[in-house]
């Protein structure tokens, strides 16, 4: 069954139907090239956009790390924490933080999207649970722990466009930790779980565009360039054309 859902979830047409975490990121990536994927994971659902010529994954979990140079999703690699990274100004297209700043206590959740909109020339892109969501450590794996909460109005309040994931919020809860990895029934809290894991399915055809009633939520923030940025960058074409 978890197979064969899982084969379902990346169907191109389903997924297009009832828009789902890699549909968004497809959709949002399709004019950026160069991509930081800041906590990857082992899974990464930045192998699924084609178009990415160049990634840089950062993931402080050896194990998860090891999984995804495995699988080769990205360029390059980094072991660290995200908040340990540095990068220069407008170094990639885009920034992506898939299921991370709710393990980052919010003071630090805040600075990263400060840093990953430096680190963007284009946009920043996140998806994260709707609100608080207790999560304990698993995989064994501490970083897995929630730490943070973030609702649509927070994530408005510094310019993202929210749109919604994973159906209605009531129908689901955290994870127990024999449903983790890519079971996308682990969060369904009510009985049976495959019919109300079709409820929710059903139901992200409302949530997308009403995330305010969304289990998770995919957030985007396009970047512009600061007016010092353009100014800049003005200067140095007039000098070339002298």
């Amino acid at each position: 069954m978890k197979k064969l859902i899982d084969k379902i979830y990346h169907n191109r047409i389903f997924s297009w139907l009832f828009p789902t975490t890699v549909f968004c990121l497809r959709k949002n990536l399709r004019d950026c090239e160069s991509v930081l994927d800041l906590g990857c994971g082992p899974s990464s659902p930045l192998q699924y956009c084609e178009n990415v010529s160049y990634s840089v994954g950062v993931e402080t979990f050896k194990p998860y790390l090891d999984e995804s140079k495995k699988r080769k999703i990205h360029t390059e690699y980094i072991e660290k924490r995200v908040e340990e990274v540095a990068f220069p100004q407008k170094r990639f297209d885009a920034v992506i933080m898939i299921e991370v700043l709710e393990h980052l206590p919010e003071k630090n959740g805040y600075a990263m999207l400060e840093k990953a909109e430096k680190w963007a020339k284009k946009k920043v892109i996140v998806s994260t649970p709707n609100g608080f969501l207790p999560q304990n450590s698993y995989d064994g794996n501490p970083f897995q722990k929630h730490l943070s909460g973030w609702s649509i109005e927070t994530m408005k309040r510094r310019g993202f466009r929210c749109r919604g994931l994973s159906g209605f919020k009531w129908i689901r809860q955290e994870a127990p930790l024999e449903g983790v990895g890519d079971d996308f029934m682990a969060s369904i809290r009510l009985r049976p779980r495959f019919f109300w894991f079709i409820i929710a399915t059903l139901s992200q055809l409302i949530t997308y565009f009403y995330p305010k009633y969304a289990f998770e939520l995919f957030c985007v923030h396009p970047v512009k360039s600061s007016l010092r940025e353009v100014s800049v960058s003005s200067g140095e074409f007039n000098r070339v054309k002298k």
